[in-house]
């Protein structure tokens, strides 16, 4: 009787170190097989939209014998400036430089100083050019820009994201098909980022009677994405 015990433990022991033997085998087919059943894809996608905001830089420089001479003047030219550019409806003022510096002749002998200051604004794209004039009749004579921009920047580059992902989808499906596969849902999504917004030249109609045109054209916003897709 003991004989028939110990032979019936020594069965059950050999059985369930042989079940405990295949599991690991079948767990790693059970992963290798999941990880392969995904496919991951690039998607992009634009938005084109007219910018509607539009910044500039104004400026004066001043010549005076003296350089405290020169501060001076130029302060008072900027303020007449800077109370135009308001006037005209410009926002966001902000300095952007202020300098002093001498000047000379040929010889390089020192003739005087000049005092040079600029200041930033933002307005609207349709009212630049009535900025550029008021400045220009304030005394600026240093004008550079217009940067177009849109201030909805965030809310493209969103749409460019859910246009990125539509993208994504479609080639993901058209591979899937290919190798007789269907698609299943999304598994991990990794942005990529933006571009800054581009140029199309793409122009807008303008007002016939601006006296400075500013035409703002068309931008492109960019994102790009990475998009895992399940496969079945």
């Amino acid at each position: 009787m003991k004989r028939v015990l110990l032979l019936t433990a020594a069965g059950l022991a050999v059985v369930a170190l042989a079940g405990a033997v295949g599991l690991p085998d079948l767990a790693v087919a059970q992963d290798a097989t999941s990880e392969s059943d995904s496919i991951t894809v690039a998607g992009v996608g634009t938005v084109d939209a007219v910018p509607n905001e539009a910044q500039l830089s104004f400026g004066a420089e001043t010549r005076r014998p003296t350089a405290q001479a020169a501060v001076a003047a130029n302060a008072d030219a900027m303020r007449k400036i800077i109370n135009a550019l308001r006037q005209a409806g410009g926002r966001e003022l902000a300095t952007q430089w202020v300098s002093v510096y001498p000047y000379t002749d040929d010889t390089g002998q020192v003739n005087g100083y000049a005092a040079s200051n600029s200041v930033s604004a933002v307005s609207d794209v349709e009212d630049a050019p009535k900025l550029i004039d008021a400045a220009a009749e304030a005394g600026a004579n240093q004008i550079s820009g217009p940067g177009l921009s849109s201030s909805n920047a965030e809310a493209l580059y969103r749409q460019a994201l859910a246009k990125a992902v539509d993208a994504a989808r479609l080639d993901a499906e058209a591979l899937a098909k290919a190798s007789g596969r269907s698609l299943g849902a999304i598994t991990s999504i990794v942005e990529g980022g933006s571009t800054s917004p581009e140029p199309m030249y793409r122009t807008a109609a303008q007002a016939a009677d601006s006296s400075t045109p500013i035409v703002p054209g068309e931008q492109k916003t960019s994102a790009t994405i990475s998009v895992t897709f399940s496969l079945r």
